[in-house]
């Protein structure tokens, strides 16, 4: 869902010269990128099996990361990115989650409008259009190939919700990207996912998140973390299992708990696609139609 998206931009970046203002920015550089906040190091790892990194905390929101990772572009090398071989159960589970979330939470009954973004290849997509929700894809850097017919364009209008599942620890900028994303969208509202920590840094030879063998992940997060990145942009967070939201809207966790049960989720796809009607078949006709 992400790969193409992260790699394009380090291309993007490639070659860029250096503006009067780098010795600011590199200043800015040092300090949390969510809350501002003073960066402590905390311990170096070896990342693609060859590179040592040092990783920092902040000490105002607990936000965790690798400082400068220049190891990237060749993080999101094909054959390191075809070892994400957990990519399609993840979307199912994922796709069970959101649809709670959806119905439940956000009460949608068939007329909302939906994002996904950095959407990847546009497996949750289709998925979220079988389960009946009216999704579409957009990656600037990624071909959609599972959700043909359905990219994003402002001329649909604006969207009751943007979803960018395990995105946010690939990126150096988090804040920009939901600003942006959120702006993009029409929307007040971000729902992802990504794995919290909770009290002191995990240990970098026990926490299976930190992933250093590929490489990709570089930014970790607290509950905290997280809330103060939605003060910064004047939004509220909510979370349970492993679902956040950032939004102007008030959401009841308690519920939000609930739908997002790993057992109880799985009801969630049966259920909306029985009261919102599933949108496989309508959306092959659709695309038949469009080849005649």
């Amino acid at each position: 869902m992400f790969s193409a998206f992260v790699a394009a931009h380090l291309r993007k970046s490639e070659g860029v010269a250096t503006d009067p203002q780098s010795k600011n920015k590199a200043r800015a550089c040092m300090s949390c990128p969510i809350c501002s906040g003073r960066l402590s190091a905390c311990f170096k790892a070896k990342v693609l099996h060859k590179y040592e990194a040092q990783f920092e905390v902040c000490d105002g929101c607990g936000f965790l990361r690798a400082r400068d990772p220049h190891w990237l572009a060749e993080a999101y090398a094909e054959a390191i990115a075809m070892a994400d071989t957990g990519l399609v159960m993840r979307n199912g589970l994922l796709a069970c989650k959101l649809a709670g979330v959806l119905y439940w939470v956000a009460g949608e009954r068939g007329a909302g409008r939906y994002l996904d973004a950095a959407g990847g290849y546009g497996m949750l997509t289709r998925l979220m259009r079988d389960f009946g929700f009216d999704f579409y894809w957009a990656d600037k850097y990624s071909s959609n190939l599972m959700a043909r017919g359905y990219e994003y364009v402002k001329d649909l209008g604006q969207c009751q919700a943007v979803t960018a599942m395990e995105v946010i620890e690939h990126l150096t900028d988090p804040a920009k990207f939901v600003e942006e994303t959120l702006a993009a969208a029409g929307s007040d509202t971000l729902v992802f996912s990504t794995q919290l920590y909770e009290g002191a840094v995990p240990d970098p030879h026990a926490w299976w998140y930190y992933a250093f063998a590929t490489g990709q992940h570089i930014g970790f997060f607290q509950r905290r973390s997280l809330e103060a990145l939605g003060r910064r942009l004047g939004l509220g967070f909510s979370s349970a299992n492993g679902i956040h939201i950032l939004s102007r809207k008030l959401v009841d966790e308690r519920i939000l708990g609930i739908v997002t049960n790993r057992w109880v989720c799985l009801a969630s796809p049966w259920w909306t696609r029985r009261k919102l009607g599933s949108k496989t078949m309508d959306d092959q006709t659709s695309m038949l139609k469009a080849l005649e």
